[in-house]
């Protein structure tokens, strides 16, 4: 962990750390500020947090075969760029009085289609920058990053709007996305222009349909998509229900509601460290399975929180068992997924599968909000929590890494 990857390494990490502390510290931000400021309820959040993920995935349809085949440096940047913009345009209305729950989802919608591009052309531009025996390196190293974020930002970024105002945070993370453009274009170097191995692609879905038949066709991809859109999906769903029950039912004020969010990522540290020497001494396939089965255990417990300190460290503990899972199988499965690509397919195939989660996402976040409106929304963390028990049967039950690879580790 603790090699030299390359100056122009450092740069794209600093970007990638910039910019991830900037939206950790606006966790949940428009939820907040649709509840704190908006007056909005479960359903409402609910939209918000499905309505931005989910037409954002449809305007992201055309970029993935759009970004395969164009240096992928300046598409980071650009995306950068638009989420400054669009973001910063919620506090300059709030200022003067204007904001509305009509322009969060506009923002939301925005902001969740650059992610996308964002994503896809990362992928295949840290595979660019580093060895194939650094991966997993350099993914445990983005891994820590966004834990040590998330363990600092939840709590500053909370405390932040408790003293400052709601719309604080949204304006300090449209900052961290000009200063990660910033950061990406000091990587420097001569970015080689990516090679076509067949007619340019067309941006359209048709072309984007070749990044799902990759994966669906892969026996190696094809378990660990389902399961990680559904685990993913299921999390996320009772996530804005979550922020409901404890900011408004409980009454924890949102310095609490950051702390249960933050102190957990040291979790996240820890796993991340630990990806390495577990993969090296039990091997790809079985860190995945059993890191993967461990993580779908933990959800459920948020259903049986209460008020106080006894229901903080509840949230707590719970957060802490799912984010060390999470900081183990990350890496691993993100560095097992670059392996299997080939270089041309990438950015098709992050693409399609980053849209598949965010769409996931939307429609289960939507569906969880109709049914926290007619269970309340305790009732509607638990059924997510029993349903993410059953998502373990989906991943893969063989090792499908080739042979000279498991021979070599």
């Amino acid at each position: 962990m603790g090699r030299s990857l390359g100056r122009q390494f450092r740069w794209f990490w600093a970007a990638y750390a910039v910019s991830t502390f900037g939206t950790r510290f606006a966790f949940d931000a428009f939820a907040l500020i649709a509840i704190l400021a908006l007056d909005a309820g479960p359903a409402e959040v609910s939209v918000l947090a499905a309505a931005g993920l989910a037409v954002g995935a449809v305007v992201a349809v055309p970029l993935g075969p759009w970004v395969e085949f164009r240096p992928k440096r300046p598409v980071m940047i650009a995306m950068d760029l638009i989420r400054f913009a669009a973001l910063m345009s919620v506090p300059a209305a709030y200022m003067i009085g204007r904001l509305s729950f009509a322009q969060l989802l506009v923002v939301a919608v925005v902001v969740g289609a650059a992610d996308i591009a964002f994503t896809a052309a990362s992928g295949a531009c840290l595979k660019a920058l580093v060895r194939p025996e650094d991966l997993l390196v350099a993914n445990g190293r983005f891994e820590a990053t966004t834990w040590t974020a998330t363990a600092l930002g939840p709590p500053l970024g909370t405390a932040a709007i408790g003293l400052v105002g709601p719309v604080t945070s949204v304006a300090a993370n449209a900052v961290s996305f000009l200063l990660s453009a910033v950061g990406i274009r000091a990587i420097g170097g001569r970015e080689p222009r990516p090679a076509r191995t067949a007619a340019p692609p067309r941006p359209g879905a048709g072309d984007l349909l070749e990044g799902w038949r990759y994966i669906l066709a892969s026996p190696a991809l094809r378990p660990l998509f389902f399961n990680t859109v559904l685990v993913s999906g299921l999390i996320m769903a009772a996530s804005p229900l979550l922020a409901v029950l404890m900011l408004g039912d409980l009454g924890f004020a949102p310095w609490q509601y950051g702390l249960a969010f933050g102190v957990p990522c040291v979790g996240g540290l820890i796993g991340s460290r630990l990806a390495r020497p577990l993969l090296t001494r039990f091997g790809q396939h079985r860190v995945m399975l059993t890191v993967g089965t461990l993580r779908a255990c933990w959800p459920l417990g948020l259903a049986f929180i209460g008020p106080g300190p006894a229901g903080l460290f509840l949230v707590i503990a719970i957060e802490l068992g799912l984010i060390t899972c999470m900081g183990v199988f990350n890496p691993v499965f993100a560095t097992y997924r670059l392996e299997q690509l080939p270089s041309d397919r990438i950015v098709r195939t992050l693409s399609a599968w980053s849209i598949t989660s965010k769409a996931t996402v939307a429609a289960m976040t939507g569906l969880w909000g109709l049914l926290a409106g007619l269970t309340g929304p305790r009732i509607a963390i638990a059924i997510a929590g029993l349903l993410l028990l059953a998502t373990p049967l989906l991943l893969p039950r063989h090792d499908r890494t080739p042979l000279e690879r498991r021979t070599l580790a």
